[in-house]
């Protein structure tokens, strides 16, 4: 049984099994200990894995988040695959589902060491293959939400990053679903906006990620959007340029904690959808896409603040876009 708040000592320390988090009394609240501050070649190390109908779609491309600069490549995936989709712990990246010209919807799960570069290593399968995929998760969980395989379905699926192996059925999200923005704070994983093709959809739905279940009403964006990747800090999410109709250049952002609609933060540098995102919690990045033509530019936001993007960079490749992106330091890690 829980001490009552007047008898547990000042600095007492508890591990939270929600959150999978340290945490410790300050005499009102328990704030959780940060552990970990990710330091490769300068800080954390974001990737962008796929994302094209060619061959270019094996490409696994890395930046280093709080420098600006083009992306440097990393390696390769086993197969080339679009409409994929990717989550991290601090030690490794994931990617999951898509579909290529040889395999119109992916099973493979693959994964990859931040700390070194290199082809990526099979990890498992989905539960089925799917393509137009979503993914979110924190330090232990990966979840993969919706997707086509043919038809949008609501099945959340997920896996024990830590491990290799098959991924579990999690529950279902709260309608048929694909291509959502997938984010996640260290105890919550959001899925927002996405498609019932050709029905875009504005709804955001959660889930407790230290837990098993369908996922419950968020609130909504502030238009219809499919998406992928947003960015996040451990509160905050941020999604950009979705691919609607027609596509548009503005950001909107969530508070993860809590409930309730989006609302604006700024503009992209220009109108271009299927993009992919990702974050060190400062930062967040967006890179690829389409409108009509593909784009291998990166931009960057302060997600703390609200404001338009700037210019970060390119990527290694000229077409990618609806891809996995990821990071060793995303808001999903605490």
């Amino acid at each position: 049984m829980s001490l009552p708040p007047s008898e547990i000592p000042l600095g007492a320390m508890r591990f939270n099994s929600d959150s999978s988090k340290l945490e410790y009394w300050n005499g009102s609240i328990w704030l959780q200990i940060h552990t970990f501050i990710p330091n490769l070649e300068g800080g954390t190390r974001g990737l962008f894995m796929g994302g094209s109908p060619n061959s270019a779609g094996k490409t696994i491309s890395f930046i280093t988040i709080p420098t600006a600069g083009n992306a440097t490549d990393f390696g390769d995936m086993a197969d080339q695959a679009k409409y994929c989709s990717s989550c991290a712990s601090n030690t490794r990246g994931i990617v999951a589902g898509g579909e290529s010209p040889s395999d119109s919807t992916h099973e493979e799960i693959e994964f990859v060491t931040f700390s070194s570069t290199g082809n990526a290593t099979d990890f498992g399968d989905l539960l089925e293959g799917r393509t137009y995929i979503s993914a979110c998760g924190n330090q232990t969980r990966g979840l993969f939400g919706g997707g086509k395989a043919p038809n949008e379905d609501t099945r959340i699926q997920f896996i024990t990053i830590a491990s290799t192996g098959n991924a579990v059925d999690f529950g279902d999200l709260t309608q048929n679903n694909s291509n959502q923005g997938g984010t996640a704070s260290p105890t919550r994983g959001i899925f927002a906006g996405g498609a019932d093709w050709p029905n875009i959809k504005d709804e955001i739905d959660f889930v407790t990620i230290a837990t098993l279940g369908n996922a419950q009403d968020f609130g909504n964006l502030t238009v219809a959007a499919a998406l992928n990747n947003g960015a996040t800090s451990s509160t905050r999410a941020v999604y950009s340029t979705g691919s609607g109709a027609p596509t548009y250049n503005h950001m909107e952002t969530i508070t993860m904690p809590t409930l309730g609609d989006a609302t604006e933060f700024g503009d992209s540098t220009a109108s271009i959808g299927w993009k992919t995102g990702t974050s060190d919690t400062i930062r967040g990045v967006f890179g690829g896409g389409q409108s009509p033509a593909y784009t291998n530019v990166m931009e960057y936001i302060k997600i703390a603040t609200q404001g338009n993007a700037v210019d970060f960079g390119d990527l290694t490749t000229e077409d990618h876009y609806s891809g996995g992106a990821c990071s060793n330091g995303h808001g999903g890690l605490g």
